[in-house]
């Protein structure tokens, strides 16, 4: 498809990246020449500078052969007029805005008819949510779902105490006392699609699949601390903890918010009536200690420092935090964090340009598209959910006589309201949803495309 992405910000690059390598002709357009040339050299993009909202710069950038446009430029009223402008200059676009300012969500959406939109995003809101569900299901480090929750992938990390390490892969069953399968392996930086004979090691990340309703036996029989969370501390006063502040009000948990900007402080006292805000430098250990970072069940380190929220959580681990969640913006500081322990890291970017790939992705095969994709192992993976029809190839077939291809592995198939984690006599029926487990990031459209 030919796609036009305004802003070559954190969001942007991602995009560019993301939507290279599956194909799309892309248009960056951009104010700044040295991050467009990097751009266009990178990733054989088409490079236009200028403002995105201007009429002549999107019809530099063809605006009228576009399929897509995707604004994502540091101020929303920008991306909502580039939107708007592209719209009327090419009725048939689809245009996505990336909208931060939570005093426009509800304007947006009273008025659809005014502002052309396909689709918005929030990367922080976006965040806070993914933070909030995390904050909710303790245990895990990531948890995506598929098939309306009843099949789950949840990220898991062995450490030296861990009843599996240095475990066989065929073993693992006799310790987790249920069905599970691993579907990729983190070790050293580099996803592994592992054996049964695979035995993991401390450091490692596994992706685990499983019905959701075993996932609170295998915490259990893993020894894994599940307890409610009540008492949240959020470092930091963003756009973020201002989001997930109001979801954990909603929810009823005790919050406490550190932010040094005492401007910030006053404007988040008002608007978050049940949440503790306390003015000051949540690096200073003088000041977590005086708060009780101790008594804490869930740290959540959000300032714009990536630095600082990496010391943040790992500070929070020596004090026997049960739970902590970094925010982490950088690809080179995210790719060299993922060894620590720093529980659950979030990246805003990552979690919107996914959605956004999604909705391309559903653009160019209407039928039998994709019903939701994941990226898991540091992206170096994907989980993607299915749904079975009649056109779909080899229905009926038990999993052991079909031919897959390399680097395919099916990792849940989804029949009505139960889910089970397949083997060789298995089959899919059109109705069931399939979800499967690929290091060939793009290259699954449709659930045919598993078939060698």
């Amino acid at each position: 498809m030919n796609i036009i992405i305004a802003g070559a910000g954190k969001v942007g690059k991602v995009l560019v990246r993301q939507l290279a390598a599956e194909g799309h002709a892309l248009t960056v357009i951009d104010q700044n020449s040295h991050t467009l040339e990097t751009l266009v050299v990178r990733y054989d993009a088409i490079g236009v500078q200028g403002n995105c909202a201007s009429k002549e710069v999107l019809e530099q950038a063809d605006v009228h052969n576009a399929d897509l446009l995707i604004a994502a430029t540091n101020a929303d009223e920008v991306n909502l007029l580039c939107c708007m402008t592209a719209h009327g200059l090419n009725p048939k676009i689809h245009t996505i805005a990336r909208i931060r300012n939570p005093e426009y969500t509800e304007q947006i959406m009273t008025m659809r008819d005014t502002f052309p939109l396909s689709l918005t995003i929030n990367p922080e809101k976006q965040a806070a949510l993914e933070i909030e569900r995390l904050l909710k299901f303790p245990g895990f480090l990531r948890r995506e779902s598929f098939a309306k929750g009843r099949s789950e992938i949840v990220e898991l990390r062995i450490d030296g105490k861990s009843k599996l390490n240095n475990v066989a892969l065929m073993d693992m069953s006799s310790v987790v006392k249920c069905r599970v399968l691993v579907c990729a392996v983190l070790r050293g930086g580099q996803a592994v699609a592992p054996s049964g004979t695979f035995v993991l090691q401390e450091g490692d990340r596994i992706f685990v699949t499983a019905p959701t309703a075993d996932l609170s036996v295998l915490l259990k029989n893993l020894g894994i601390t599940t307890r409610p969370v009540r008492r949240v501390m959020l470092c930091g006063g963003g756009r973020v903890a201002y989001y997930l502040a109001q979801a954990l009000e909603d929810d009823h948990i005790s919050v406490l918010l550190l932010e040094r900007n005492p401007g910030r402080c006053q404007t988040l006292a008002e608007s978050l009536p049940n949440t503790q805000v306390i003015q000051g430098d949540c690096s200073s250990q003088a000041l977590l200690e005086e708060q009780g970072i101790q008594d804490c069940d869930a740290v959540v380190a959000l300032t714009g420092l990536d630095e600082t929220n990496i010391i943040l959580s790992l500070y929070a681990n020596t004090r026997g935090v049960n739970q902590t969640v970094t925010k982490l913006s950088r690809e080179e500081i995210i790719s060299i964090a993922g060894s620590m322990a720093l529980g659950s890291i979030i990246s805003p970017k990552e979690l919107s340009s996914n959605i956004i790939v999604h909705y391309v992705r559903a653009m160019e095969n209407q039928t039998g598209a994709a019903v939701s994709v994941h990226a898991i192992a540091d992206g170096q993976a994907e989980a993607i959910e299915f749904l079975v029809d009649e056109n779909t190839p080899n229905c009926g077939v038990p999993l052991k006589a079909m031919k897959l291809k390399p680097d395919v592995l099916v990792a849940s198939i989804i029949h009505g309201t139960s889910s089970q984690i397949p083997g060789g006599d298995s089959q899919f029926a059109p109705g069931d949803r399939v979800v499967v487990v690929t290091s060939r990031r793009g290259s699954l459209q449709q659930l045919g495309d598993i078939f060698a």
